[in-house]
């Protein structure tokens, strides 16, 4: 795990309502993380949202904030893609709208577009706030995949770095591994054997991540692995809602397709209908 994953922050700023509580966000992570802050606005520089964007960020100046702004006349998505890579950002922070109805899915928002598209990590905001709101609880996905180790180590770095006191890796299992049908105390009894040797396979893996992670970073964290048997991206979505975990940790895709957009899976149910803030790591 590299000791700092996020050495420089980007977010994209619009005059919107949020912009304030956005901005404080940003720089409370940058502090957070020792990282520099890099505001990109898509639209004509100016004196006046030069100086908007310094009354906000006045108050983390004081606490040797490294920041700098990016204006750049153009498409959305493109100004803030380009921007991450002329800047060698390593996460973006994005605002994102918590539901969205299934023509704007579609065609995809902002967001979600610089989410699928973006070479970096991207952190996707819900409830944005001027004043922090602590984070607790970070959800972990442990799927069995190459990128898992990584994204499990973010989490903890992440974790160590904002004080979280619980870190919960989930176990995703398709029903399909599962395979027994179940119509008599007999097929109940095979199903719950093979359920729970799932478990044990799984639980095994992740702790061997776990293990590999320096005791530092672990300190004063409470650690639990939970398995959950469900469709991939949605059930790990379902469980960070109900337990109401301030920060959900996921893989980057691999590669998505129109035809995943159009019938959305893993991480596209997650872009969806977004249970929590979101960290899409790559």
């Amino acid at each position: 795990m590299s000791l700092n994953p996020f050495k420089t922050i980007g977010i994209g700023v619009t005059f919107s309502p949020n912009l304030k509580a956005n901005i404080s966000e940003a720089a409370r992570l940058a502090l957070f993380f020792d990282a520099k802050l890099v505001l990109i606005h898509v639209g004509e520089k100016s004196k006046d949202k030069e100086n908007t964007f310094k009354t906000f960020l006045k108050p983390f100046i004081g606490k040797q904030l490294n920041y700098d702004v990016v204006f750049k006349v153009g498409n959305p998505v493109g100004v803030i893609l380009s921007a991450v890579n002329k800047n060698m950002i390593d996460l973006v922070i994005l605002g994102a709208l918590q539901r969205e109805t299934f023509f704007k899915y579609y065609i995809g928002s902002i967001a979600r577009k610089i989410t699928r598209e973006a070479k970096c990590s991207v952190l996707l905001l819900i409830k944005p706030s001027i004043k922090r709101v602590p984070c607790q609880h970070i959800v972990v996905n442990g799927l069995e995949d190459p990128k898992t180790k990584q994204t499990i180590s973010t989490a903890f770095y992440v974790a160590k770095k904002l004080n979280a006191n619980k870190i919960t890796i989930v176990e995703e299992i398709s029903q399909q591994e599962v395979a027994v049908n179940v119509d008599d105390d007999r097929s109940l009894r095979r199903s719950t054997l093979v359920k729970e040797r799932l478990k044990l396979r799984e639980d095994t893996r992740v702790k061997k991540i776990i293990n590999d992670i320096p005791s530092g970073v672990k300190e004063n964290i409470l650690i639990n692995t939970q398995s959950i048997f469900g469709k991939r991206g949605y059930s790990i979505g379902h469980y960070a809602q109900v337990v109401r975990a301030d920060l959900l940790v996921m893989n980057a895709p691999t590669k998505i397709t129109f035809w995943d957009r159009l019938f959305p899976h893993d991480i596209e149910h997650i872009l969806t209908e977004l249970p929590t803030d979101v960290l899409i790591v790559r």
